[in-house]
């Protein structure tokens, strides 16, 4: 009956009732089951030989198997055609079956992960696949969401509830969530829950991550819903012991799987090319079929009227045209080894090959981990050295996520710097002995920082240092809690944040707690507790926060840290002398691309403070210009601060990363950064790995918000790029038709400087509409790198889509989480990072790798040498077998068009399966033009592969015409010697079978030459190939003509004695030497002159290798130079606005808390609209960078 069920109508809108299947399966909504595998066992076989047969190859050999079961037209037998065809296809069948049998088995591995459903008034386990839309379901701490759920009720006071969304986002940064008060109120009951009928009217599924509307009805009411109050699949329940959700959304329909896309057969250039190429010749066999009929309708009509009475035809049988047409497909048939199917074969073996030497790179296994590199398709191997823009992700990709306290100024002095006996700066190495934190229960981890004088500072009590750490304790939004072991543990909105506070822990000044109205600290192990008085939160148009405490003493005090440009300003005029020095190590902290961040405090005056608290009272209670009215107060109380000093912080980069980006930019490869993290963060971290350099001419940033603006934005920095730009001083113009759109790479090569673009993603939503894309794209492709800020899944996966579209440009994605995946997939080449964030990104990838520095690898030697090998054995094997075919071409001509093949039909099927097959396999598995180390040293040598130079079809004609230059010496020469010719007995010579020995002996000769010629890299294998396969040829021979061979098949095997005695003729071996000669020396003499006179990259690199071939090479190292940059202070844009106003209203504490007393608190307290204020005031805008280079649109 399902063949014949309506189908699905697409939704407009959802309706879901609480705690009732029945009535939600009659909407036929998706069930909980995902699927990312492209078979099951039922389509498996159609699908994939649809696909294989998308080949042309594959369509074109089958084609002449159905030829070859017609006895009329067919010279050869049908078993020469169809045992390599379906070898072929049961290989590639095999190796599909294998890929897509992982992909059901981690499908499974998702499916069946078990969570807690609410059935029956019970909470059951069930497996996730069976969980239905409806269904409510109890999450705990640290773990992942089943499915897109309405937040009911948690165990945190007010329904909040703390959820990680790396695998949706990329950070890792805590974001609040909180039910709705009337289904809070229901908490843990489960006869509540049960009880539960509400029913919700909400969007249809899409892949939007930050939008969502609704509305739930429930007891006579109707309450709005919006996007903080939904959970989505793939976030992580932190920092909260249990909550209960309702599932809105399941399976294929969740906002996760709607930003996967789908998984794309992908083939290669190559591959592309070669359909092409098998479509040309084939035109061209049929050029050649036709050819040949006409002369066997015009030999039949003149000639063949003679031999009819021998072939006891009658005279009306046999018109010349119809022998003509028969002709023609037995011509088809004799020359189809133009393309024989055993190319394909080979090409399969040699792909596999290849994906196994990645495996086995010793030089990609991450040994931390015990991960080596996988290739995890074998189809797409050689465009990993034709790679021309990367695409990466940037959290857990480029960076460890992991923040690290490096180094800080207090007081006018470096702490962090190791100096030598000459006052030298010393790296710091992990050799170092770590300094001695006193307080060692409290310190989290061994602390990487090897100064000891901070230390020493600390023990004699020097008030700055004390003061600098005592800021950094009290300072920020941090909650902590102790786990099972009574370990003190703490939960950050950043990481940066974190780092700064565990810095002040690991140096005796530990956090402890906080109320709404006091934070606890250990100072030096000493408790004191201090008096929260206020709290001046963060926002972006701010760049820093604040906090007013009051000590045990009664001092109140105010503590400032965020973003040096803008807390400098702040400062009291008597720090002159300090900001001059302290700016001076900022600008050296962020010349070694640390995140940098000031530390200021400000004594108050008690009275001074209540007369501002009572105004910020007001300001909070008014109703008109409230912001402004509360901002105005902070920018008073924040004045005439007294310096500290500054902190740097490291977002720690992956091991390698900046060499890896370095070597890639020498390589001619363009890297694009697409991340869902915040604009500044994103460029700090462009500049660390060398993506963004000081040196580049500017960096243009875009951040409109609507299409009109975008476009302007867009178009100013071009022209801005131009002006700059003295190649397009003439007043050029670039078109700006439909056309231009293509760019050619003649615009880009006129753009001599260096230059970056800055997007963020609700720009970039403007900028991939079909009338802006056309700015940007031009714009982009004429930068060096690219940073995309705030970019959802979906336009990931757009921005390679656009390239692909309209750059005819090889394309290659990385990264590590769910995030990643549809950008992954849509590029010509996915990687996945196995990282932090889960293992979607692997599982959808091509290649999987466990540190983004293995790339380096990955593409300059294993895709360089791929594509190297790849058309080295196109080139060869087209030639050969040109070469081999169009031999019977000429011998139409001396056997009355006949279709009589000039070969014995058995060296025929054996020439491309046994005689020619191994050494060209060798040479495509392990043929190097140069070491791999020298891949490394010289990126350039990866230009070729992006530039198409190896394999087009300027080479592909090239390796034809020498084809038939090696078939017409095949021939002819021949033809020539043994043309009234006697062998040394005196008897003639000049029979069928000799010919046919004579010219496959000189064939397999010349052939097996020529590979050697052709082979740069020799191995044994090599060797034994090689000159294997000759005496192969010789034995098989010998063998065919034997007397043994004869008595067994005497039908299949006639001529008895032919090759001894071809072979034992001088006269042969002279015609075999003649032909050898004639053939090879032009192609010798060629590629001398070529390398003397106009030598290529490798000829040098591989002639330098010969000569150093006895001395062990010197390896130059990069020196890394380190930037000197006014960028700074990077922390305050990776912070989050709203964090203050929860912490001081006393929302996310427990109720045991002891309610605030004081005026300020109690306001905050009472106030309900912060949840609100907290999600209005998220934004992505970024208001610019201090950056002087930094062009402002």
């Amino acid at each position: 009956m399902m063949f014949f069920s309506k189908k699905k109508l697409p939704e407009v809108e959802r309706v879901v009732k609480a705690n009732d299947r029945d009535y939600n399966e009659k909407f036929q909504y998706a069930d909980n089951r995902i699927h990312t595998s492209k078979y099951n066992v039922l389509t498996f076989l159609p699908i994939n030989l649809f696909e294989q047969f998308q080949r042309v190859a594959n369509a074109y050999f089958l084609f002449l198997l159905i030829l070859q079961l017609i006895p009329e037209i067919s010279s050869l037998t049908w078993f020469t055609t169809i045992v390599p065809l379906v070898l072929v296809i049961s290989m590639t069948a095999v190796k599909d079956a294998t890929d897509d049998y992982f992909r059901h088995r981690s499908d499974n591995q998702v499916n069946n992960r078990q969570s807690e459903v609410l059935i029956n008034s019970k909470l059951q386990n069930e497996k996730w696949m069976n969980v239905k839309v409806g269904d409510i379901i109890k999450l705990e701490n640290n773990q992942f969401v089943a499915a897109d759920l309405l937040l009911l009720s948690s165990s945190e006071p007010h329904g909040l509830c703390y959820v990680e969304t790396a695998e949706l986002d990329g950070e890792t940064n805590l974001k609040v969530r909180q039910a709705l008060p009337v289904t809070s109120e229901l908490g843990a009951d489960i006869s509540s829950l049960a009880k539960f009928d509400g029913t919700v009217v909400c969007e249809a599924p899409n892949n939007k991550l930050d939008k969502f509307s609704g509305v739930l009805s429930w007891k006579d009411s109707k309450h709005t819903l919006s996007n903080q109050k939904i959970i989505l699949r793939g976030c992580v329940l932190r920092n909260t012991s249990w909550c209960f959700g309702m599932v809105l959304f399941a399976g294929p329909d969740t906002k996760l799987m709607q930003n996967s896309g789908k998984t794309k057969f992908k083939r290669t250039s190559i591959d592309r090319l070669m359909n092409t190429l098998v479509l040309w010749i084939f035109g061209f066999l049929v050029c050649l079929g036709v050819i040949l009929a006409i002369g066997n309708s015009i030999w039949e009509s003149k000639v063949g009227a003679q031999f009819r009475t021998f072939l006891f035809r009658s005279e009306g049988e046999k018109s010349s045209l119809f022998s003509g047409f028969l002709t023609f497909w037995s011509y088809v048939i004799i020359l189809n080894t133009l393309v024989p199917i055993s190319l394909y074969v080979s090409v399969e073996v040699i792909r596999l090959g290849h994906s196994y030497f990645i495996n086995w790179d010793r030089k990609m296994y991450y040994t931390a981990k015990a991960m080596p590199a996988e290739a995890r398709t074998t189809t797409l191997n050689e465009e990993l050295g034709q790679i021309e823009y990367i695409f990466s992700d940037k959290t857990g990709t480029l960076t460890q996520n992991i923040m690290t306290f490096k180094k800080c100024s207090i007081n006018g002095r470096v702490y962090g710097e190791v100096l030598d006996d000459l006052s030298q700066k010393k790296e710091i190495t992990k050799k170092k002995e770590s300094v001695d934190v006193p307080g060692k229960s409290q310190s989290e981890r061994v602390l990487h920082f090897s100064d000891h004088s901070l230390m020493e500072a600390i023990e004699l009590g020097d008030p700055k240092v004390h003061e600098f750490l005592r800021l950094l304790a009290l300072c920020h939004t941090v909650m902590s809690e102790e786990d099972g072991a009574g370990q003190l543990v703490y939960q950050v909105q950043s990481p940066d944040e974190g780092a700064l506070v565990t810095a002040a822990r690991n140096f005796g000044f530990v956090f402890k707690s906080r109320t709404p109205e006091t934070i606890t600290v250990e100072e030096l192990g000493t408790p004191v507790t201090y008096q929260l008085l206020a709290f001046l939160d963060f926002n972006n148009i701010r760049k820093r926060m604040s906090v007013i405490v009051r000590n045990p003493e009664g001092q109140i005090k105010l503590y400032s840290k965020g973003a040096d440009t803008i807390l400098f300003e702040k400062l009291h005029p008597s720090n002159k002398d300090l900001l001059s020095l302290t700016s001076d190590h900022l600008s050296e902290f962020a010349g070694e691309g640390l995140r940098t961040l000031a530390i200021a405090y400000r004594e108050l005056d008690d009275k001074y403070f209540k007369v501002w608290q009572e105004m910020l009272e007001d300001a909070n209670a008014a109703t008109m210009e409230r912001d402004e009215r509360i901002s105005g107060l902070y920018e008073e109380i924040e004045r005439d601060l007294m310096l500290l000093g500054a902190t740097a912080v490291e977002d720690k980069l992956q091991e390698g990363v900046i060499e890896t980006v370095t070597s890639l930019s020498l390589a001619n490869i363009k890297i694009w950064i697409l991340t869902g993290d915040k604009e500044e963060t994103a460029v700090n971290i462009g500049y660390a790995c060398n993506v963004l350099t000081d040196a580049m001419d500017a960096v243009f940033v875009i951040t409109g918000n609507t299409a009109l603006e975008v476009r302007q934005e867009l178009r100013k920095a071009k022209e801005n790029l131009c002006g700059q730009n003295t190649s397009f001083s003439n007043g050029h113009v670039l078109n700006e038709s439909k056309q231009q759109l293509k760019l050619d790479s003649g615009a880009e090569e006129l753009v001599t400087g260096e230059y970056a673009l800055v997007i963020n993603g609700h720009s970039l939503a403007h900028a991939l509409e079909s009338d802006v894309e056309n700015d940007f794209l031009e714009l982009a492709c004429m930068c060096k790198a690219v940073v995309c800020c705030r970019v959802t899944p979906l336009q990931k996966a757009q921005v390679v889509e656009l390239v692909k579209k309209h750059r005819n440009a090889v394309t290659l994605a990385i990264g590590d989480g769910a995030n990643d995946v549809s950008m992954i997939k849509s590029a010509h080449i996915g990687i996945g990072i196995s990282g932090q964030e889960g293992l979607q990104a692997v599982l959808a990838s091509d290649y999987a790798l466990a540190q983004f520095k293995y790339l380096q690898r990955l593409l300059l030697v294993h895709g360089r040498w791929s594509y190297y090998r790849m058309c080295k054995f196109l080139c060869y094997f087209f030639y050969k077998n040109f070469a081999f075919t169009l031999v019977h071409f000429w011998f139409a001509f001396f056997c009355g068009f006949s279709a009589q093949t000039v070969y014995d039909q058995w060296f025929i099927t054996l020439f491309n399966i046994v005689y020619t097959s191994l050494p060209v396999l060798a040479m495509g598995i392990f043929d190097q033009d140069v070491s791999d180390q020298n891949s490394m040293d010289y990126p350039q040598l990866y230009e070729p592969g992006q530039l198409n130079l190896l394999f087009n079809k300027r080479i592909f004609f090239i390796c034809v015409a020498h084809g038939i230059y090696t078939s017409l010496a095949l021939f002819f020469i021949p033809y020539g010697s043994f043309y009234n010719a006697a062998g040394e007995d005196g008897q003639h010579i000049a029979d069928y079978q000799s010919f046919a020995v004579t010219m496959a002996t000189s064939l397999v000769i010349v052939v097996s030459v020529q590979i050697a010629l052709d082979t740069s890299y020799w191995t044994v294998i090599n060797h034994v190939f090689i000159w294997g396969s000759v005496a192969t040829y010789f034995s098989i021979l010998l063998a065919m003509h034997s007397n043994g061979v004869f008595r067994i098949f005497p039908h299949q095997f006639p001529f008895v004695g032919n090759a001894w005695h071809s072979l034992s003729q001088k006269f042969v071996w002279l015609v075999v030497l003649l032909i050898a000669v004639t053939s090879v020396m032009p192609v010798v003499a060629f590629r001398f002159l070529k390398m003397y006179l106009y030598p290529s990259l490798s000829d040098q690199i591989r002639r330098w290798q010969k000569a150093q071939r006895k001395e062990r090479p010197i390896r130059s190292r990069r020196p890394q130079t380190r930037r000197s940059s006014s960028r700074r202070s990077g922390y305050a844009f990776a912070h989050q606005e709203g964090y203050g106003e929860l912490i001081t209203s006393g929302k996310n504490m427990r109720a045991k808390n002891p309610a605030p007393t004081s005026g300020l608190e109690k306001m905050l307290y009472n106030n309900t609209s912060w949840i609100e204020n907290l999600c209005k005031k998220t934004t992505d805008m970024v208001s610019g960078f201090s950056h002087d280079k930094t062009v402002k649109l």
